[in-house]
């Protein structure tokens, strides 16, 4: 009954976890860019009190044994890089990727990669993120440009009033082996990690990257009804733990009430 206990108490800590994932999921549901996180749970050690094919008394094997497992823990709280819908905006600085790869931005010194496309442009002209961070690579749109045309393979093009190409560059994309290896830092930004490898740089639409969509946004992966029904059967799962820790101390108080006849 002690065992239960902490097998119980190991359950609702677990699914503690688990609610703040999923609450964390709910709470970006219209981040652009957000990719959704799972959490990933093992048991604990067995206690073995009769081994696995151990011999009995009279010369048999026992086929199975007898093994009391000690609980659960969370492994990992997993990114997952699915593709969130596409909505369109109309703004020509807005890009989507339409499928693998990540922007690659610059803040203060330091290499940061990002999936949200909401790009600015700020007062020296330079395409930016929403908290002023640069777009790599660098390119500062000239003045007097008028319209601004990126297509799927990231080639930018700033034109004025008169068609005139005012410059010019070929936006790149950045890939990972592992990109759920990679660390979230909030700000929809990720860092590299010895997990998620060193990133490869290409163009949109090669090396198995995504092309890139402008005047469009890739939205949120949040499925809310997944959410939803993960968060009940989180509720239940903790609702039952704590059932089980209230049963094994019943169950604890009874022995201890027992007197000897």
């Amino acid at each position: 009954m002690i065992r239960a206990l902490y097998s119980a108490r190991t359950g609702m800590n677990g699914q503690q976890t688990q609610l703040d994932v999923i609450s964390n999921n709910l709470a970006n549901v219209n981040t652009d860019g957000f990719k959704k996180s799972r959490t990933q749970f093992e048991d604990l050690y067995y206690q073995s009190m009769r081994a696995v094919g151990a011999e009995t008394v009279s010369g048999s094997m026992v086929p199975t044994g007898v093994q009391v497992g000690l609980g659960t823990r969370v492994t990992a709280i997993q990114k997952i890089f699915t593709e969130g819908q596409i909505t369109e905006t109309g703004n020509d600085l807005d890009l989507a990727i339409e499928g693998d790869g990540f922007f690659k931005i610059i803040r203060d010194g330091n290499t940061y990669y990002t999936r949200d496309g909401s790009f600015k442009r700020d007062a020296t002209g330079y395409i930016v993120t929403a908290d002023g961070d640069r777009l790599q690579p660098e390119f500062a749109i000239p003045a007097g440009t008028t319209s601004i045309n990126i297509d799927k393979s990231g080639m930018l093009v700033a034109q004025d009033s008169n068609q005139k190409t005012l410059g010019t560059i070929q936006l790149t994309l950045q890939s990972f082996i592992n990109p759920a290896g990679l660390k979230s830092v909030g700000g929809n930004l990720y860092v590299e990690t010895d997990a998620s490898g060193p990133p490869t740089e290409a163009n949109p639409g090669t090396n198995g990257l995504g092309d890139l969509a402008q005047n469009y946004l890739e939205t949120s992966n949040v499925n809310v009804t997944e959410e939803m029904v993960n968060l009940i059967i989180t509720q239940r799962a903790y609702e039952v733990n704590s059932k089980a820790i209230t049963t094994a101390d019943q169950l604890l108080q009874i022995a201890n009430g027992l007197k000897p006849t």
